[in-house]
Order: C-alpha cells, then sequence, then structure tokens
C-alpha cells in the first residue's frame, strides 16, 4: 500500500483507539482468571487480533456483542491446540510464551515479520528454573515449550524488554505462587509494569508486592473480586503522540478517550510538547495542542522507547539541536528503529547523529524534500513518523508499506484524513 501525503494544516477532533498494551494484557489476564470477563472498547490491530487468536487456542471462549464489547469466559490455561501464532506481536509472543508454559502439554510458539530474528534468549536461561521444557532455534523462533511452570525464586535480567517480565508476574499469578519472589536487574520501561500491576489488580488476579521494581514478592493471597468482571479498555497515547504532535506542528487537535491518570508511558507526549515549547491543554480524558513557535529539547525515552518515532517527528522542525536519550532501546522493534529514522528522515533534510545511547535531531523550520518516496520499512510507527512530518515538507511524499499501521492502529489513516490531511491512496 502507497500513501501520498501533502504539506497543509490540520484542525479537528478525534477519539483515540483502544490501547493495544492495554487489550493485549487485558486479554491475557481474561484467560488466567476463571469466570466471565467482559470488554469494553476492545481493539481491532493486528496484534490485538493476534492476542485473541492466543487466549482462544489457550482455551478462552469469546463472544462478540452487538455493541463491539467481548465476553470471555475462561476455565484457566487449558490449552486446545498445540500450537500458537503470536503474528508481529513482541508483546504477545513474550507474554503468552510464559502462560502456554503453564499447561502440562507440549505447545509450539511461532511468529511473523521482525519476530523471527528478535532475540528470545530469555526463555532458553529462565523457564528451564521453573521446571518447563524449552526448545528454541538458536534463541529464536520457532519455540517449544511444556510446563508446568513451577514458580521459584529467580533472577532475571530486565533490561532488555519489560515484556518478559509482564509475562513472568502473569504466569506466577496462574500457577498461584506462593512465597516465591522474582528479582530483576536493570528494569527497563517501568511504566509498563505499572500497567501490568494495574490489569492484574483490575482483573482480581493476585498482585504481587512491588520493592523499588527490584524484586516482586508473590505471597499467594489472592483477593476477592466478582464473578464477573467488567473492563473497558483505554485509549491508546501511543498512538495520539502522532496526532498530538501533528496538531503542535501543522494546526490545532483534540485528543479525548485518553487519561492524564494512564499507567501507560507513553502519556510522556506531552512532557516533550511542553518542553518543546508548544500549547498544550490536559483534561481529565483529553488533551488539547496547537501550533506555535517551537525549540530543541531534551528528552529521556529510555522508558518510553516507542516515543522515539513521534518525537523525531516533533523534533525536526524544532529550531536547534534535540536531544533524546535511550537509543538502545531501538535495535530490536520491528525495524532498527534508530536507523531507520536516520534514513528515511534524511529524505526531508533532516540530520540525525547517532551516538551510543543518544540521538540528536537538527531541526528544520521548514522540510526541503531530497527524496519522496519514503518507507515505513514494514514498522507501523515509522509509516506515522514520517506522515506527521511531511506535513511540513515542500512537496507531496510517498509512503510505501503504509499499511504497517495496521499493527498498530489501523484507524490512523482514516483520523489523520479528519483532521484535514491530504491524502491519496488510503
Amino acid at each position: 500500500m502507497i500513501v501520498q501525503v501533502s504539506p497543509g494544516a490540520v484542525t479537528g477532533s478525534v477519539q483515540a483507539n483502544a490501547s493495544k498494551s492495554a487489550m493485549q494484557r487485558a486479554c491475557a489476564a481474561a484467560l488466567v482468571r476463571k469466570g466471565i470477563s467482559i470488554l469494553r472498547n476492545p481493539g481491532h490491530s493486528n496484534d490485538d487480533m493476534a492476542a485473541l487468536g492466543i487466549i482462544k487456542n489457550l482455551g478462552a471462549n469469546i463472544e462478540e456483542q452487538p455493541d463491539g464489547s467481548l465476553i470471555i469466559e475462561s476455565n484457566g490455561i487449558c490449552p486446545i491446540s498445540n500450537a500458537l501464532h503470536c503474528g508481529e506481536s513482541g508483546l504477545s509472543i513474550r507474554m503468552f510464551t510464559l502462560l502456554a508454559a503453564c499447561a502440562a502439554q507440549e505447545i509450539q510458539i511461532t511468529g511473523a515479520g521482525s519476530l523471527a530474528v528478535r532475540p528470545m534468549d530469555f526463555f532458553d536461561t529462565v523457564l528451564p528454573q521453573l521446571g518447563v521444557r524449552v526448545r528454541s532455534n538458536g534463541g529464536r523462533l520457532p519455540l517449544s515449550v511444556q510446563g508446568p511452570v513451577v514458580p521459584a525464586n529467580i533472577k532475571v535480567d530486565g533490561s532488555l524488554s519489560s515484556q518478559f517480565l509482564t509475562g513472568l508476574l502473569m504466569a506466577y499469578a496462574a500457577s498461584e505462587a506462593k512465597d516465591a519472589v522474582i528479582t530483576v536487574h536493570d528494569l527497563k520501561s517501568r511504566p509498563y509494569i505499572d500497567l501490568t500491576l494495574q490489569v492484574m489488580h483490575d482483573f482480581g488476579l493476585q498482585v504481587p508486592g512491588n520493592l523499588q521494581y527490584h524484586q516482586f514478592v508473590f505471597d499467594g493471597i489472592k483477593p476477592e473480586h466478582a464473578a464477573t468482571i467488567d473492563y473497558t479498555v483505554e485509549g491508546d497515547w501511543s498512538g495520539a503522540a502522532f496526532l498530538l504532535v501533528a496538531g503542535a506542528i501543522a494546526g490545532a487537535v483534540h485528543v479525548h478517550g485518553i487519561y492524564h491518570t494512564s499507567r501507560q508511558a507513553d502519556k510522556r507526549i506531552v512532557d516533550a510538547l511542553l518542553d518543546a515549547g508548544g500549547y498544550v491543554h490536559v483534561g481529565a480524558d483529553s488533551v488539547d495542542v496547537r501550533r506555535q513557535h517551537l525549540e530543541a529539547f531534551v528528552f529521556d525515552a529510555t522508558d518510553c522507547p516507542d516515543l522515539f518515532p513521534p518525537l523525531v517527528a516533533l523534533a525536526c522542525v524544532c529550531r536547534g539541536i534535540t536531544e533524546i536519550r535511550g537509543l538502545k532501546r531501538l535495535k530490536h522493534k520491528e525495524s532498527d528503529r534508530g536507523i531507520t529514522l536516520q534514513e528515511e528522515f534524511a529524505k526531508l533534510n533532516v540530520q540525525i547523529d547517532l551516538d551510543g545511547d543518544i540521538m540528536r535531531v537538527h531541526g528544520e523550520t521548514a522540510l526541503r524534500v531530497l527524496n519522496s518516496t519514503l518507507n515505513s520499512h514494514h514498522d507501523h510507527r515509522i509509516a506515522m513518523a514520517v506522515a506527521v512530518a511531511a506535513l511540513r515538507s515542500d512537496i507531496e511524499v510517498s509512503i510505501r508499506n503504509a499499511d504497517a499501521i495496521n499493527k498498530s492502529y489501523p484507524d490512523f489513516w482514516h483520523h489523520f484524513a479528519s483532521l484535514g490531511a491530504r491524502l491519496e491512496g488510503i
């Protein structure tokens, strides 16, 4: 799919899409708990659909209601298939592999796209300590696991991704862990663990004690909870970040359905917009932004690496050199995002320097296109980032593999167009 984006202004209001971070965790929690869960405002991205398919294969029954909500009935992890396919979802492969390991039967886990080359050594190292047989392709997919998980005191490295820890926390809750401690070294993306713990609480699962993100202690005590859980998937700050940046650099945008009390890491886009000198008004469930003069800023994205693409789209039109920390977190995404951002924004005459853990973006008040053919590299966030930046270009640009947005935000092009962005090809 190729989408053409013309320079111009955007204005208007958009309802945020459902958070895939919250949606996938809710699917896992609905599977683990025994009973009925109602999911309202469910997501329909490729990653969300992968999660729903996985919990069906792990024994959950799912019924879609006329209002779009989902009723999920589960008796716990009771696989009806010996194979799980995680699509291209990094969270699904890391979280559901550990839940699949709670079953006594052997289950094979596969994925597509960049998942084939992402490191999965974590499972080879950790699962045998929990009594689980594991086979991998040299630390890559496909994986095969056979449990059940026997919770134990273990130490894990949290520097690669917090998603492995999310899976462990869910698996320990599913296994009714008691007197078991997960000790974590160098945990990254702590806000995502906050989101995991919040979802576990909302679904009545055993929530471990959190000792400064260094130790998570399971005491075996399950909280009392209602027979039926009614859960609304909150709006997605990750997707909203692109629309907010669009408003900040090219007009005025109102995004509703996002909450300032959210545990999502990417709500920090508001801090970046303010640091750049943007106009921002934060309401209880919405954010308003509008264009004004922007200056370079300094931002640490170590705990919110998915913000790099919208941050680059913002920084490229800020006067001066913006410094964004956390670059090392980008290597194992859908693409090697640091290099991909550098390559694609160079086509817009934006210089990006990569220096260890720091990215420096040389801002231009107007973008002079050097190559009008951009490529998402099959990375959803790259597609959205260059589309937003193109609002400030001097000529129309084409974005190849623009359908990559379906991974997380399938409504992006239609929402972008509803704000007045001039698009062809959608």
